[in-house]
């Protein structure tokens, strides 16, 4: 999260950041593959096992 995020951009209010951070949490679950869950986001691979 902070590599990805929030070391790459300069906030100027805190509202800025919570809605960044809140926005980047839902692209990693639901639209960021990850290789170690053989090519499928979080949500994906958890729905998958279920």
């Amino acid at each position: 999260l902070k590599v990805e995020m929030y070391y790459l951009r300069e906030f100027q209010a805190y509202s800025e950041l919570t809605s960044a951070i809140e926005a980047y949490i839902s692209f990693y679950n639901h639209d960021r593959f990850q290789k170690r869950l053989n090519g499928l986001s979080p949500v994906e691979y958890r729905s998958q096992a279920a």
